[in-house]
């Protein structure tokens, strides 16, 4: 039997796979919590980011009201990251213009209206933009098309 064994770059080294004789291929319950909680953890952090605002903040951003604002959040139309208490937290660089128009076709060629996956997709560096990510290379001229070609050949 064939088996993936992926490390996570959250994992301290004391928790990575080690590749002996007799090692397994799979992660051990205490690698496997590690790995959660520190998931659980990035996220916390991220929401708590200076750049992260409330759906009444973004609303006042973008000139419309909260209700559309989530309405937006739903279909992919902008990020949003459901906040640990209620509603959402969004990224203000998103309404940038150069980020604002990618959103939609972008999430529309990942599959998903998920926050949490616009967001990782657009601030994950990428070998095919030269280790830029594609928020970066989006804010560097970019072309839209090859963001949105990063997307499709992610959701494959």
């Amino acid at each position: 039997m064939n088996t993936l064994t992926l490390t996570s770059p959250f994992a301290p080294e004391s928790v990575q796979p080690r590749h002996g004789s007799n090692s397994s291929p799979y992660a051990t319950a205490a690698q496997t919590a590690t790995v959660l909680r520190s998931g659980a953890q990035y996220r916390r952090d991220r929401m708590g980011a200076a750049d992260m605002i409330t759906t009444d903040e973004a609303a006042a951003l973008a000139g419309t009201t909260r209700v559309t604002i989530n309405a937006w959040i739903k279909s992919g139309r902008c990020i949003g990251v459901a906040n640990l208490r209620r509603g959402f937290k969004l990224p203000r660089w998103q309404f940038e213009p150069t980020i604002w128009h990618a959103l939609q076709p972008v999430a529309k060629q990942l599959g998903t209206p998920d926050g949490w996956q616009l967001l990782t997709f657009l601030e994950s560096p990428a070998t095919a933009l030269d280790g830029q990510t594609p928020r970066a290379a989006l804010e560097q001229g970019v072309a839209l098309e090859r963001i949105v070609e990063l997307a499709t050949a992610e959701a494959h």
